[in-house]
């Protein structure tokens, strides 16, 4: 059974930047593609950022950027000039190759003064 354990989550004041963790549990972990996900109180999750097999990354927003390290089974979100809006709990996901998806259980990034 994969696992996903997300870390790096903090508070930091408006401005300030954070990077996250995601480790896989997978010897196959090059092989799926895995995201950042977020969920603010109130309001539904949403795709923050993926990233695929061969590296190709897609984010939402240009202050955040997604990585991976094949050889380590992490992917990372480094989030910059963070906001109060950003608050919120991040999660890691993995969908491996027969489509089949796996969450992580969130870390809070908390933006405030």
């Amino acid at each position: 059974q994969v696992k996903l354990v997300e870390s790096g989550g903090a508070l930091v004041q408006p401005g300030g930047s954070l990077r996250l963790s995601c480790a896989a549990s997978s010897n196959i972990f090059a092989t799926y593609v895995m995201a950042w996900h977020r969920q603010a109180p109130g309001k539904q999750r949403e795709l923050v950022a993926f990233i695929s097999d061969n590296g190709a990354a897609h984010t939402v927003d240009a202050r955040f950027t997604i990585s991976r390290d094949n050889n380590k089974n992490l992917v990372y979100l480094q989030m910059n000039s963070l906001r109060p809006e950003d608050t919120a709990v991040y999660y890691c996901y993995a969908r491996n190759t027969s489509g089949d998806g796996l969450w992580g259980q969130g870390t809070q990034v908390t933006v405030s003064s």
